[in-house]
């Protein structure tokens, strides 16, 4: 038999993460979703654009505001797939990027996210509900024709975006 020891640090932080009361717990290498803010965005889930969460690539941070990095995460969604709004707000940009279909909502004061290569109908001023069909899964970009990239962009600084996606407490590696 295989007794599991968990130190006192992580179950502290456990039950901070099922309360939402914390953003971490130093030294336990657990991140939690942070404290939201009055009104903002993380109060509530999003529901993923694709139907699943499907992350074909992660986010990873640049090392500074202009270093390389990946600003958000890519879904897994061939070209003709339907795209939904993960959260409700107000088209801010429809249109073309370089080589692709880009559209942004607002989804609150502080929280944008945007998500390519997606062509939609919708027009900036349009609003969305959760969940609505934004438009469908393009080609260009690096993505392709094999994913959609969601980026989210608070306060103007890209976010992880699973921190809006994630339904469930996640642990990480220390």
């Amino acid at each position: 038999m295989t007794i599991l020891r968990i130190p006192a640090l992580m179950l502290l932080a456990a039950a901070a993460l099922i309360a939402g009361l914390s953003s971490s717990v130093s030294g336990t290498g657990i991140e939690t979703r942070p404290t939201p803010a009055a009104g903002e965005a993380a109060t509530i889930l999003w529901v993923s654009p694709t139907g699943a969460l499907d992350v074909t690539g992660p986010y990873r941070a640049p090392p500074h505001r202009y270093g390389s990095g990946h600003r958000g995460i890519d879904l897994a969604a061939a070209p003709g797939a339907t795209v939904a709004a993960p959260a409700a707000g107000t088209v801010s940009f429809t249109g073309t990027v370089v080589d692709r279909p880009v559209i942004s909502v607002r989804v609150d004061e502080r929280t944008v996210y945007s998500l390519e290569p997606v062509a939609s109908d919708l027009a900036s001023g349009d609003r969305v509900a959760g969940g609505a069909l934004l438009g469908e899964a393009a080609a260009g970009g690096h993505c392709s024709s094999e994913c959609v990239h969601l980026g989210v962009r608070v306060d103007g600084e890209y976010v992880n975006p699973l921190r809006y996606l994630m339904h469930r407490p996640m642990l990480l590696p220390w």
